[in-house]
């Protein structure tokens, strides 16, 4: 069996803690065994490992988030990078395309198909076994999880099965039901009625063979090789795997999912899992109730007599909401134009700490980057800006134009445009970056070969 996780997501729906790079699955707020702190996307790697679903793992993703799945998950991972965003279809056909063509995978092998960061329990993982031993038995060419519903929603889709008595009380020894119909998010009114006539919340779960998915993409992009179908990734149509292939497939089945499962994907959803209520520089009193305070700034941040609120600190901004209005803030959040402000790389952290502009057209950037030990940024240079370098923890190794040096806490070096440069750390290591030019965006880069 192998196992594609899908990571996608603008990241608007938690601003001011996510943005177009740090997307809902990559924040570290949810409690771990060991008493720290994981994200969504390792506690679910985490629960598949512990599940025991002896299975590769690779990860489908943007080249915005990247670097945050390899910070998270190691080098290790198998990582396949969407060219452009194009929906979950396109997604799915590339990873499946990368396992076939670039790890060998056989076309009979069974895939199994699901988000990054569902928020559920040991029985989730059993479900999913029982949808690859239907595929590997023929129960059906596709089958996909149903998960019971809790109340009528819009924000889902439904599926309904043609037996829903017996997907109330599955066989165990064959637990894969046929599917009649896909309802993609109805109305509220409509929800109950599908619940009533026993539909299941589509939980975005799917298994197949691998040749199964081979064949759907070869209608759209014919390659002989992995390069070949990423340099025609716009081929494939910009459309959800559930739209081109479940509702169109003619053997579909369904296993039922009867335990907990959530999505953690506003405030107010994601709070009720945290028994925590501040993180970061903040004191609140006594007199405050169902509040949760995140900061991520270093000012301290001071709440009294808060009731039901959201409040939110990061680089990107500040958020105040009521519990109850924290589902609109992606609305408002599309209004914000600014590059983030927070971005975790696969060498480490950095924030934007000030950003000027002057009248002669000129601007000024100051960021704080933190490089993990052994970790390292590319051999680079910039056209348009100078950077002066302030080391203010660590230790690390500075190289300028193919000469090294190694740096530490006090030292500075200045960077001028045009010459190449790159920093590996041998701490964890803490610096100041002063950017001073005409144009200051990420973009402005030109990266070489470079050996340590």
């Amino acid at each position: 069996m192998q196992i594609i996780l899908l990571s996608g997501g603008s990241g608007t729906r938690l601003w001011p803690l996510s943005n177009d790079a740090r997307s809902k699955q990559f924040l570290k707020i949810i409690p771990a065994p060991d008493g720290s702190m994981e994200s969504m996307i390792q506690r679910v790697v985490r629960q598949l490992n512990h599940a025991g679903l002896d299975a590769p793992v690779t990860i489908a993703t943007g080249a915005n988030q990247q670097d945050s799945v390899i910070s998270q998950l190691g080098e290790a991972v198998n990582l396949v990078v969407e060219p452009s965003r194009r929906d979950t279809f396109p997604a799915i056909c590339l990873a499946c395309e990368f396992l076939a063509r670039q790890k060998d995978v056989s076309r009979d092998e069974v895939v199994v198909v699901m988000p990054c960061d569902p928020f559920t329990e040991q029985d989730y993982f059993d479900a999913i076994r029982l949808m690859a031993k239907g595929v590997e038995d023929g129960a059906a060419q596709l089958v996909v999880m149903g998960i019971n519903p809790t109340y009528p929603s819009a924000k889902y889709g439904y599926v309904l099965p043609a037996t829903p008595a017996q997907a109330d009380t599955p066989d165990k020894s064959n637990p894969v039901v046929p599917v009649r119909e896909f309802i993609e998010k109805p109305d509220v009114p409509r929800a109950e009625a599908l619940i009533r006539e026993g539909a299941l919340w589509n939980g975005g779960v799917f298994a197949f063979r691998l040749g199964f998915l081979l064949d759907l993409a070869e209608k759209y992009v014919k390659a002989d090789s992995y390069e070949q179908v990423l340099a025609n990734f716009s081929a494939f149509p910009k459309i959800s795997f559930d739209y081109e292939v479940a509702e169109k497939a003619s053997s579909v089945g369904m296993v039922r999912y009867n335990g907990f499962w959530k999505d953690l994907g506003t405030w107010n959803t994601l709070t009720d899992e945290l028994a925590q209520h501040t993180f970061g520089n903040v004191v609140a009193d006594e007199t405050g109730s169902n509040t949760h305070v995140f900061n991520e700034l270093g000012i301290p941040l001071l709440c009294l007599g808060t009731q039901n609120l959201i409040v939110a600190a990061s680089p990107d901004g500040i958020l105040v909401s009521e519990k109850g209005k924290s589902e609109n803030i992606k609305l408002f959040a599309q209004q914000l134009k600014q590059r983030p402000m927070f971005e975790e790389r696969r060498w480490g952290t950095y924030s934007v700490i000030d950003f000027v502009e002057f009248p002669n057209g000129t601007a000024s950037l100051t960021k704080r980057l933190t490089l993990n030990p052994g970790c390292a940024i590319s051999y680079q240079r910039h056209t348009h800006r100078d950077e002066i370098w302030n080391f203010i923890d660590g230790e690390g190794i500075f190289v300028l134009d193919g000469v090294s040096r190694p740096v530490t806490r006090g030292d500075s070096v200045v960077i001028p445009a045009g010459h190449k440069h790159t920093l590996k750390a041998v701490t964890p290591l803490t610096f100041i970056e002063v950017q001073n030019g005409s144009l200051l965006i990420e973009e402005d880069i030109e990266r070489f070969p470079f050996s340590w």
